[in-house]
């Protein structure tokens, strides 16, 4: 894909390094006395195991559990590259995908305050999938800190593109492979606020979310959707554990996506895609997740 290979191009300028050839010992001692700063990078990175993977409320691992990591490169200018995986299943495969690659590029910028704006891209992309199932969506988040307690508020926008138009105006389209609307594209729209509260003398910090989709009343090429139902809220309430390195979290998770809302979706939007099962409903997610 040609994003890839900008996404290497960007990287590469966004993040010199400047290779020395061999020097002399005079060389070497004008450069120890150099007081200028060297650029500095950041590597960090994380490693998950869930007992379900939910985007945006949504099960896209068929409520089945899931193996997750990302790394990001982080220049003390506020620029960064990185990228995230998952494994997929039922509705979330997109055609055929067994795994979810995101990559992703941004930019932070600190405040006086203690807040940081937050803008970027992240690519979805869906590796052995069905055509058209990647697609691009920027992203803007702002986070304020007050003591113990960390606010995020931020908003993304997917522009109209293939890989999240109405192809299919029902699931039963989709199971009978007939393309209702072929080609056609759509935006969509995700905003959110996340909350978390570190408890003084503990390991443990409480977390809340609340978002809001808009986009696609149907199913696009992929027999799926970033907004099933066109519009609808997902929250979840939880907490996290840290002890060292590692993060245990417990989450309870929730849509407001009725199965009388969703019926026109079936088959695909169900548990083993059998017409039956909710894949939106609450359910409690833990997860152990080790950084480095």
């Amino acid at each position: 894909m040609r994003f890839r290979h900008a996404a290497v191009v960007v990287a590469i300028l966004a993040f010199p390094i400047t290779a020395h050839a061999q020097s002399t010992p005079a060389e070497k001692a004008e450069a120890a006395s150099d007081t200028t700063p060297p650029s500095t990078l950041t590597v960090s990175g994380s490693a998950s195991i869930a007992s379900d993977y939910r985007f945006r409320g949504v099960s896209q691992s068929d409520q089945e559990m899931a193996v997750q990591g990302g790394m990001t490169i982080a220049h003390e200018s506020g620029l960064y590259v990185g990228t995230w995986a998952s494994n997929l299943a039922g509705w979330g495969t997109f055609g055929g995908a067994n795994m979810e690659l995101d990559l992703i590029g941004g930019y932070k910028a600190k405040f006086a305050g203690n807040a940081t704006l937050d803008v970027g891209l992240t690519w979805y992309m869906y590796p052995g999938g069905a055509d058209k199932t990647d697609f691009a969506e920027p992203y803007v988040k702002l986070t304020g800190t007050a003591g113990p307690a960390t606010l995020t508020a931020g908003a993304a926008y997917a522009p109209r593109q293939q890989a999240i138009g109405k192809w299919y105006d029902t699931g039963q389209d989709a199971a009978n492979g007939l393309y209702n609307n072929p080609g056609a594209k759509d935006d969509n729209l995700y905003l959110w606020g996340d909350g978390a509260l570190a408890l003084a003398g503990t390991p443990i910090t409480t977390k809340a979310h609340v978002g809001h989709s808009w986009g696609q009343d149907g199913l696009g090429p992929n027999a799926t959707a970033i907004a099933p139902t066109g519009a609808y809220w997902d929250w979840s309430l939880g907490a996290d554990a840290t002890c060292g390195n590692l993060t245990f979290n417990v989450s309870y998770i929730d849509t407001d996506i009725a199965n009388r809302e969703a019926d026109y979706l079936r088959p695909s939007f169900s548990k083993g895609q059998d017409g039956t099962g909710s894949i939106a409903g609450s359910t409690v997610v833990v997860s152990l997740t080790a950084a480095f």
